[in-house]
């Protein structure tokens, strides 16, 4: 009689486990509350309990920051070669292919164009599940396109860096980079149209050291690391103790390296409100745009 009892506990306990399907929580690192997925995803992955912000994927900052249907990738085809033939513990062009699979993307960074509350914009979100989001050839390439493009056609431009910096396969080809960004972002300062640069965790080594720290308005996600050398070997350097919460946007805000620190959910009204004081043009919602359409 007691091993019938023992038999329908372990079934209990299995069917209990299967009703759980894997993904449907999750457990957010700043807090430890045990979230629900979908009701994280709706808000774009910022923690409802105590707004820690996870990393968003491509995908969430074009839903987020562009008017609905209006997002047109440009330059999608561009892809990464080897022109190094390298090779650590892996060859480059294998590393290449497994980041195009996982992430189902060409690049590091996507780039296009859309409306932001009625402001025509030229958007690169930078993807740190492909390759850490590193610098190569192709990066600064379709960075520089999207400069082009904001200029020929009279749009601000936005972009979004999430980075370890260059791309140490494509060796000096990867650091030009820095220098072919920041050269190319003078036209757009000539044409007298803005770029902001919204920094994202995490933001680090080259991709700093140039286009993400030259916007007309520097802006940073909330706890996001933003830094050049890591605080490890910066501490190993000098000898001492960083300060607490050092390179992260609020101190770096503090110290005058950043404009301001946007909550995540905030930065596309935000965006909105600087693009209106900076072009002149007037911010339109969503909800007006479709009046003024009927």
């Amino acid at each position: 009689m007691s091993s019938w009892f023992k038999r329908d506990k372990e079934n209990l306990k299995s069917s209990q486990k299967r009703e759980v399907p894997e993904g449907v929580w999750a457990k957010c690192p700043g807090c430890e509350t045990v979230l629900y997925s979908r009701k994280l995803e709706r808000n774009f992955l910022v923690c409802p309990e105590c707004g820690h912000h996870n990393r968003l994927p491509i995908g969430g900052y074009v839903d987020l920051l562009s008017d609905e249907k209006t997002f047109k990738e440009l330059f999608g085809e561009l892809k990464s070669l080897d022109p190094l033939g390298f090779k650590d513990s892996k060859k480059y062009s294998d590393r290449i292919s497994a980041a195009m699979k996982k992430t189902e993307r060409n690049e590091a960074v996507v780039t296009g164009e859309a409306a932001l509350h009625g402001h025509p914009v030229v958007l690169a979100i930078m993807d740190f599940q492909f390759l850490g989001g590193s610098v190569g050839s192709v990066v600064g390439e379709k960075i520089a396109r999207a400069v082009d493009y904001a200029v020929e056609n009279k749009r601000a431009l936005i972009i979004i860096s999430s980075s370890g910096g260059m791309r140490m396969q494509e060796g000096i080809l990867s650091l030009m980079q820095m220098a072919k960004t920041s050269a190319r972002l003078t036209r757009l300062a000539k044409a007298g149209l803005p770029f902001i640069s919204l920094m994202t965790d995490p933001t680090t080594g080259g991709t700093t050291a140039s286009f993400s720290m030259l916007g007309d308005l520097n802006i940073a996600e909330p706890g996001a690391l933003i830094g050049f050398a890591g605080p490890r070997v910066i501490k190993q350097t000098i000898g001492q103790d960083l300060p607490e919460g050092f390179q992260r946007s609020e101190f770096l805000k503090d110290t005058g390296f950043l404009d301001q620190v946007v909550p995540r959910l905030e930065v596309k009204q935000r965006i909105a409100e600087f693009l209106s004081w900076m072009t002149g043009r007037p911010t339109v919602l969503a909800e007006e745009a479709k009046v003024e359409g009927e």
